[in-house]
């Protein structure tokens, strides 16, 4: 997908696509092994920690792409991608749980930071 707005869309859809069938029991394998392994020094918690700093710089980037392009209104975009994980997180979690209308507040959270320029 281009970059900007439409690759945070396209981001997000695979990212329900993943955790909706998950491959991995807990859903999004670094969502559901993060906590367990947050203070556990070791080669597992490394990759887990790249794979999240990896994710965060990546829905950092494209809103950041989006503003300075003038595709949408300003934002902090640090905060924004934090948002957004918080809000994939607990998506996983109501995922789990079989809250299949979580899908539809991401996308709805998701479209709240992709506004155009007044």
């Amino acid at each position: 997908m281009p970059r900007g707005a439409a690759r945070v869309r396209a981001l997000i859809e695979r990212w329900i696509e993943y955790a909706s069938v998950p491959l991995f029991p807990g859903g999004c394998f670094r969502a559901a092994n993060l906590a367990g392994f947050d203070s556990r020094p070791g080669p597992v918690r490394d990759a887990l920690f790249r794979c999240q700093r990896g994710w965060r710089d990546l829905i950092t980037a494209e809103p950041s792409h989006a503003v300075g392009t003038g595709e949408i209104a300003q934002l902090d975009a640090d905060l924004t991608a934090f948002q957004l994980d918080a809000v994939l997180l607990a998506a996983n979690t109501a995922l789990r749980l079989g809250d299949e209308e979580v899908v539809d507040k991401v996308r709805l959270v998701t479209e709240g930071f992709l506004v155009p320029p007044h």
